[in-house]
């Protein structure tokens, strides 16, 4: 029987969507998953997305995250997608820009992390970012279809991540991140601005 360490957790799953192919549970233990990062693993502002990600597969949660939003958003027409709730909020088009671009940020620096680079990443400057990406001119379903593929490649990531570089860490803005906590980072960023968008955007 395959052991697990006390550290070091596998994820069991079936990326259905991406090659119809179900893996074997790595572990023979029903218990054997990754669980949730410790204090010690992000900086304690990034808990405010980790704590909005429930469960112990943040891998399973990435995936069933996407049709759900893809719903949602096709739910959102081209003109409405224009609004902002204050002339100096972002508009509904650049606030999916923005977890677009931002999970590619989030997901370069898990490569880099989980690949063994230990060099510190710079800061990620989102008002940098959306200014530079003049969202409001893109059709909203663009981006859809643009934060789908994203979500995709970030679903093979997590998914085919090796189970030692779970807990492999790097330094991205001046602070330490284990893979684990980008993962959940990943997920709970997507699920705090879906909030956002229901609460303030959508009433």
């Amino acid at each position: 029987m395959q052991e697990c360490e006390s550290e070091m957790f596998v994820i069991a799953r079936c990326p259905g969507r991406l090659s119809g192919i179900c893996r074997p549970p790595p572990c023979d233990r029903v218990d054997c998953m990754i669980g949730r990062p410790q204090a010690t693993e992000a900086a304690p502002y990034y808990f405010l997305y980790i704590d909005q990600a429930p469960g112990d597969n943040p891998a399973a949660l990435i995936e069933s995250q996407l049709d759900d939003c893809l719903r949602f958003f096709a739910g959102i027409s081209e003109e409405r997608s224009l609004y902002r709730y204050a002339p100096d909020k972002w508009s509904i088009r650049q606030v999916l820009n923005h977890v677009t671009d931002t999970e590619r940020a989030f997901a370069f620096r898990t490569l880099w992390f989980a690949r063994g680079f230990d060099s510190p990443l710079p800061s990620y400057d989102q008002e940098v970012a959306a200014l530079g990406a003049e969202a409001d001119r893109i059709p909203w379903a663009d981006h859809i279809e643009e934060f789908r593929r994203v979500r995709l490649a970030t679903i093979s990531l997590f998914g085919n991540m090796p189970a030692e570089a779970w807990m492999r860490t790097g330094i991205a803005s001046d602070n330490r991140f284990t893979v684990r906590a980008m993962a959940f980072i990943t997920a709970g960023h997507l699920a705090h601005h879906l909030a956002v968008l229901k609460e303030r955007y959508l009433k």
